[in-house]
């Protein structure tokens, strides 16, 4: 018994060493033939169109509507109105359902209703029990036909936006696929627009109105259901539904041309806060209608398919020069897709990780693949296929997008045989015919101090500005006199920095209360600041713990419980203006600062004299006219979660001399009128 038991014990050991594989050793089966479900389909007087599909395996029913609109019909200057608009539709309700009322019935019946509008489509989608359909479907068609679009609904849609652009600079990523497409595309082109923060200020309540009756009509909607019902019954309910739709006039989707030369150029996003390279280089990609199209999918694969793509082999995994490398052959229904490569590398590394890719790209036109690996190639990819038809809600969602787009039904069939009937010479011939190595656009978005001049090898660096362009003041400037103005920031100066003063880095130790949603909130505060620069490392005590925060060339770190992470621009940005502002500051750097005289003001019974400073920041500082010392600094300035620009005024006072260098020992800052913080200085002093 013990020897049997032995003996067991062995082969249970070798049999996994044994079974396992390389990922070029498994063999894959055919592909079965995938069973459509039969779809039932038919439209109503009105121009909506149905697909139906029954599926009685869970007692739920689930209805899409897709509907022919989106942000290509958005006019430049309100570029974000069809997305505000697709999240109001729902978020704000109807005028028989509003919100609150929506958003209980919902709840309680465990069902969900969404509403969406993208670039090319809308859409709109109820989740909902069987036992609920008949009393759900009726409120899922009012809130399309009739929405309320409450005016707090759209306020918080565009505070939501513009949280949302002041983040778009934050991931490498992010910033790197979106400058590539705008090398492809151009930077006015409707495929690369951007909504920004004055964009979303233009929109309306009444452009939401507009755009919603112009394109929720029953000509521009395809509806369909899947879930436990049965035909017949459901063909009744829909038509007593979405029968009172106005029919309106179908969208006629206009999608301009690509005027494509295909240049050869190098740009570079400077990112300061990374310490690796995110790349991306390549040309124009193609149409979805291209006979080519199977072939170049498969093109695609072998070179930049996953673990058994010859990027990821060779880039990877023989030279070891990125951690993640892949990309694709973009083709678009429409409009031209993006042939797009990418790679994440270290900065020493940048231009190696380039040359490689670029060097596989030939190599595949130059080279025959192997018939071991267009087989392999071809398996995988059949393979993967169908889990897009692994459910009879994805064929269906297919089906109706295929209808939506003007493919054929039989699209995702014609594309498994092109594939299958692509050979060696296809998949070199489409290499050679649509792959321009040596006219790709590179950008890098990367650190420039650590990449150094890698990038030159590759012709003039383009440096492409990503700075989000804030709303215009409504402020209007008033001119002051710019001789008196420069004897008053002298005089300032001198006031706070004792003319000889031999200046270095100035260290304050401080408490600020701050005032919150929650309450005052106390703040222990230690600052070393050195205002050549910009630059400052701070170390505060808050209620969470202690938090260290670095700032430095316009970025800056913070630490938390051991933990460091980038900080980001929005916070960034304004520690660094603020330092910019602060009057030792503008003492400092007082000659290469304009300043303009705006004559006097009397502010609770005692007279300022003042003056507008311009520099990188704007700041309108009230002097005493005795002293020189500043009693109030005014400016405006930017919130980038909500897009607005607020008004903030700070009254200074007990000023402490130390080290020739004087400080306002009291700083009291209001934003919008309302208290903010203030700061009680217990030392400061200039470090070595």
């Amino acid at each position: 018994m013990k020897r049997l038991l032995l003996f067991t014990f062995m082969v249970l050991l070798v049999l996994p060493l044994s079974a396992q594989k390389r990922y070029d050793e498994i063999e894959y089966p055919e592909m079965n033939p995938i069973n459509m479900p039969e779809v039932e389909e038919f439209t109503l007087d009105n121009g909506v169109t149905f697909f139906l599909v029954e599926d009685h395996e869970l007692p739920l029913i689930n209805v899409r509507a897709t509907i022919r609109t989106g942000e290509l019909l958005e006019p430049a200057s309100k570029a974000g109105l069809a997305s505000i608009t697709g999240d109001v539709i729902r978020e704000g309700g109807s005028e028989n359902y509003p919100a609150d009322e929506l958003n209980a019935l919902l709840e309680n019946r465990a069902a969900n209703m969404s509403t969406f509008i993208g670039f090319n489509s809308g859409s709109a989608q109820l989740n909902v029990l069987k036992e609920d359909f008949d009393d759900l479907l009726p409120v899922f068609v009012d809130v399309l036909q009739n929405p309320a679009f409450p005016e707090d609904k759209i306020e918080l849609a565009k505070t939501q936006t513009k949280s949302a652009i002041s983040r778009r600079n934050d991931e490498q990523s992010q910033v790197g696929f979106r400058e590539f497409s705008n090398l492809i595309y151009g930077d006015n082109s409707v495929y690369t627009r951007q909504t920004e923060y004055a964009t979303v200020d233009n929109i309306t309540r009444e452009d939401m109105v507009d755009f919603h009756d112009n394109y929720f009509v029953a000509n521009n909607m395809t509806v369909g259901i899947i879930g436990d019902f049965d035909t017949d019954e459901m063909k009744q309910k829909l038509r007593e539904a979405f029968g009172s739709l106005p029919a309106g006039k179908e969208t006629n989707m206009v999608f301009p041309e690509v005027d494509y030369e295909y240049p050869s150029t190098i740009n570079f996003v400077n990112k300061e806060n990374v310490n690796q390279s995110f790349v991306v280089l390549g040309h124009i990609g193609g149409l979805r209608e291209n006979p080519d199209y199977p072939a170049l999918q498969v093109m695609n694969e072998v070179l930049a398919g996953g673990f058994s793509g010859r990027l990821f082999q060779e880039v990877r995994t023989n030279l070891g020069l990125a951690y993640s490398v892949g990309g694709s052959y973009g083709a678009n229904v429409n409009y031209p897709g993006v042939f797009r490569l990418i790679t994440m590398t270290k900065s020493s590394t940048t231009a190696e990780a380039i040359d490689a890719i670029l060097k596989e790209v030939k190599r595949l036109q130059e080279e025959p693949i192997t018939q071991e690996e267009l087989e392999l190639t071809k398996d995988q990819f059949l393979n993967s296929l169908v889990f897009r038809y692994d459910s009879k809600s994805k064929i269906l969602n297919e089906r109706i997008d295929n209808e939506y787009l003007g493919l054929s039904p039989d699209a995702f069939d014609e594309l498994v045989e092109g594939i299958k009937a692509t050979t060696i010479e296809d998949v070199q011939r489409v290499a050679r015919e649509y792959l321009k190595p040596e006219q790709v656009q590179i950008l890098v978005v990367g650190n420039e101090d650590e990449i150094g001049d890698q990038l030159q090898k590759y012709g003039n660096v383009n440096k492409v500005d990503i700075s989000i362009p804030e709303p215009p003041s409504d402020e209007e400037e008033v001119a002051g006199d710019a001789a008196q103005g420069g004897e008053w920031l002298e005089k300032m100066a001198d006031a706070v920095i004792e003319p000889g003063t031999d200046m270095g880095p100035i260290f304050v130790e401080s408490v600020i209360t701050q005032q919150t949603q929650m309450g005052p909130m106390e703040i222990t505060s230690t600052a070393i600041t050195n205002y050549d620069d910009y630059s400052s490392e701070r170390t505060m005590q808050t209620p969470q713990g202690e938090i260290q925060m670095k700032i430095e060339n316009g970025g800056g770190t913070m630490s938390m419980m051991g933990q460091e992470r980038p900080l980001p621009p929005q916070m960034a940005t304004p520690v660094t203006n603020e330092m910019k502002r602060n009057y030792i500051a503008i003492a400092l750097n007082k000659d290469e600062l304009e300043a303009e005289y705006l004559g006097s003001e009397t502010v609770d019974g005692e007279e300022l004299e003042v003056i507008r400073i311009k520099g990188d920041v704007t700041v309108t500082y009230l002097l005493d006219a005795e002293s020189g010392l500043p009693a109030r600094a005014r400016y405006s300035e930017m919130n980038p979660q909500t897009g607005q620009r607020s008004q903030a005024e700070s009254v200074f006072s007990d000023w402490e001399v130390v080290d020739g260098v004087a400080l306002a020992y009291t700083t009291v800052t209001y934003v919008d009128g309302e208290e903010a913080a203030t700061q009680k200085v217990e030392s400061h002093s200039i470090e070595d």
